[in-house]
Order: C-alpha cells, then sequence, then structure tokens
C-alpha cells in the first residue's frame, strides 16, 4: 500500500477566530471576522473593510512595539528577526505542535519537515529600504532582509525549530500554501519524510493591501457584512485580511504508532496552470479544470464521491465565474451537485496563506461533521447556474472533500481531504 498522509496538528491566527474552538465556532454560525478600517488614517481611500487580526498588534516595524496574548512566550532573539506575520506564524505552529500532542523538541529528529508561504514583509521591505536610503548607503540594519523578503518565514521558523527536514517557502500568490500542502504530502508519499508542518501567514497593513486596489481588485464596499460575498451577482472584489494557519501532516502509520489524533486524511491532489494571463483566471477555468481532475486522478476518486466543496472564490468578478464554470464543467455536466461554499465570504482573503486556512476548516468539518455555507450570498452570478450553493451551514459529514487555490499567472491546485 502507498504511504498515507493524515492531519494531526492545527493552529490557527485568523480574523474569525485565535484557536480551532473559535474558528469552528464561527465557521459553524455563519460569524465573519471583517471590520471596518481607515486605511492611513486617509478617509479619501475607497477601501474600507479589512479581515483583521485580534488580540493582536503588529502593524509597525518595531518588535518592541508588537503585542500579543501572554500565553505566548516568545523569546526576543526570536522576535528581532521576525516580521509582523511572523509573529502570527510562530503563535499559529505553537498552537499546532500542541495540538498534535507533540513537543518542540521532537521536531529536530531530521524525519519533520517546513514548508512555508508568505509573500514577504512589504512594511519591513520599505521601512529598511527607507533607512539603507536615508543613511546614503551607509547604514542597514544586519537582519533587513531575512525579517522582509518571501522566505523570512522559513528563514525564521526552521532556525528557531531546529528543523533539519526539508525546508522551503512557495511564493505562488494565492496558491502558494496549497503547493506546500501538496508537496510536504510527495515528501511524505516518497518516504522522504515521517511528518511536515506546513504554515501560510500574510499580513493586513496598508503596504500589504492596498496595492491591489491598484490593480481594481479590492471591494469598495464599506459594510463588512457584505463586502466579501463569493459568487454573488453584486460582488465588487475581495477583502483583504491577514494572520497564519499551520498544520501538521504525519505519515499515517507513523501517526499511530505515537497515538497521534487524526483530523482527517490528505488524499491527494493536483495542480495546472492556465497559461493564460498574468493575473486574470482563464475564463473558462481551464487550469482548475485539470488541476481537480488531475486530484481526482490521484485519488481515484470521481466527481460523485466528493460530498463537498471548498471554493477558492474570492468574490472579484472575474475570479469567481472562471471557477464557477470550471465546477460547472466537472460537476454539474456529469450530474454530480455536491454543496459548494467559499468561506472567505466570513474570513476575506488572505492571499497566500488561503490554502492552508481553507484546508484547516476542511480538517474541521471533517472532524466535527459539518459543511460551511455562503451566509453573504443573496444573488448568485447566472455562471451559477446548476451549482449547489447552500447559504446555511449543514450539520452534516462532507465525507470528501474538494478544496481549491487559484493563483496569478494561472497557478491552480485542488486538495482531497477525507475522513480518518
Amino acid at each position: 500500500m502507498p504511504r498515507q498522509a493524515v492531519i494531526t496538528g492545527l493552529g490557527f491566527i485568523t480574523c474569525i477566530g485565535n484557536d480551532r474552538a473559535g474558528v469552528t465556532r464561527s465557521l459553524r454560525e455563519g460569524r465573519h471576522g471583517l471590520e471596518q478600517v481607515e486605511f492611513l488614517g486617509n478617509p479619501s481611500i475607497p477601501v474600507k473593510v479589512l479581515g483583521t487580526v485580534k488580540e493582536f498588534t503588529a502593524n509597525t516595524p518595531h518588535w518592541r512595539d508588537w503585542r500579543w496574548p501572554d500565553r505566548y512566550r516568545l523569546p526576543r532573539e526570536v522576535l528581532r528577526g521576525l516580521s509582523p506575520h511572523g509573529l502570527y506564524a510562530l503563535c499559529a505552529i505553537e498552537q499546532a505542535v500542541a495540538d498534535a500532542g507533540l513537543e518542540s523538541a521532537a521536531l529536530t529528529d531530521g524525519a519533520t519537515g517546513l514548508y512555508c508561504a508568505s509573500a514577504g514583509s512589504t512594511l519591513l521591505a520599505y521601512y529598511h529600504v527607507n533607512r539603507l536610503l536615508e543613511a546614503r548607503g551607509e547604514r542597514c540594519h544586519p537582519l533587513s532582509v531575512v525579517s522582509s523578503i518571501a522566505g523570512t518565514l522559513n528563514f525564521n521558523l526552521a532556525a528557531h525549530y531546529g528543523i533539519r527536514g526539508a525546508v522551503g517557502g512557495f511564493v505562488a500568490a494565492c496558491a502558494s500554501s496549497s503547493h506546500a500542502l501538496g508537496c510536504a504530502l510527495d515528501d511524505i508519499r516518497l518516504g522522504r519524510q515521517q511528518r511536515m508542518i506546513v504554515v501560510g501567514a500574510e499580513e493586513a497593513t496598508a503596504e500589504s493591501i492596498l496595492p491591489f486596489h491598484g490593480m481594481g481588485a479590492l471591494s469598495t464596499n464599506p459594510d463588512p457584512a457584505t463586502a466579501s460575498r463569493p459568487f454573488d451577482a453584486a460582488r465588487d472584489g475581495f477583502v483583504g485580511a491577514g494572520g497564519a494557519v499551520a498544520m501538521i501532516l504525519e505519515e499515517a502509520d507513523f501517526a499511530r504508532n505515537r497515538g497521534a489524533p487524526v483530523y482527517a486524511e490528505f488524499a491527494g491532489w493536483g495542480q495546472a496552470g492556465d497559461g493564460h494571463n498574468i493575473a486574470i483566471s482563464h475564463p473558462e477555468g481551464a487550469g482548475l479544470v485539470s488541476a481537480i481532475r488531475r486530484a481526482l486522478a490521484d485519488t481515484g476518486l470521481t466527481a460523485a464521491d466528493i460530498g463537498y466543496i471548498n471554493a477558492h472564490a474570492t468574490s472579484t468578478p472575474a475570479g469567481d465565474r472562471s471557477e464557477a464554470v470550471a465546477l460547472a464543467q466537472v460537476f454539474t455536466a456529469t450530474g454530480a451537485h455536491p454543496p459548494v461554499s467559499s468561506t472567505k465570504g466570513l474570513t476575506g482573503h488572505p492571499l497566500s496563506m488561503a490554502g492552508v486556512m481553507e484546508a484547516a476548516f476542511c480538517a474541521l468539518a471533517l472532524k466535527d461533521g459539518f459543511i460551511p455555507g455562503n451566509p453573504h450570498l443573496q444573488t448568485p452570478d447566472e455562471a451559477c447556474a446548476g451549482l449547489n450553493l447552500p447559504r446555511n451551514t449543514a450539520e452534516a459529514s462532507p465525507g470528501t472533500i474538494l478544496s481549491t487555490s487559484s493563483g496569478f499567472g494561472g497557478s491552480n491546485v485542488a486538495l482531497v481531504f477525507r475522513g480518518a
């Protein structure tokens, strides 16, 4: 039998909760975590809503100004090299390690690897480069690079935890952490690693979010209750969000032998490119169709076997339409009508951490027996005709879940999870 991978630990720092219980409650009750904000103290900026991280204050480049819950004991020497989203990631991993019944010392065994997803810290990059220019190149903070560029999570976290297995960072825009999960699964299947930690994290600051407004991608709806409404005919863009989510994957026999708790099986995955446009999804969802079909082939499943689809749908007009068309080709056209929802209606879009966040939501749904709905959906887009888009959470086991992710450049990933 080929090696199987199971999910044994989860950690959450999100706008809908900072632990498993809070996140599960928000998903079940359809409780969003979006708030009105004013970017840069400028009321003229039309973007008014953000998925904010509660209990944390980390919107400055100075770690001494940051605040976090007292339950996390974080060494000063580690904080010095972190970005704000590195703080979130560290706390999420601390949760996941405890959730999996592990001690940090167990992560140094060489059988444990770490894959990370992040766009880096625009906040810190801007700050450090400005200091460099002001000093005319004569002064630069020694940790400016490792705290700000896209690899900052793997640099800092691998060193902190003493990881001696595979270590790497993934940068594929909004599909980044889904790629990280898929490659982590392959490492376990191939026997390269017995355990993988996957973490995705992002900052929700003006520096990281507002550039998307220049692309016309952000919602200008000022109402937190309706600004993020995937698949709705009136959607006008996505709502940015920040935080971190960590997941621990283990080879199934390895997990059983140590008596590890198990949420679900990570059954397989597929990926494919659109080969179409630098920023806009293929209008017929070509790459996503291929990624889903490859994921089904990888697991030996058919469209009829999927009990729930956790859609990538970010609430952008073009992206949601493309995904709806792709799902119709794979599912509706074959007579399959699994419930479809995008939990971004509650969380907004946390960019590269979206894939692992939603994979963790799928693990909760399988473990606790519920199917998230689309609570902000009012009038479905005509492209969604034939899709099963429930408004409310269903108290039923989804059995097998497909989760999708799509990123700039037409990068598409489909992940399959099923009950353990």
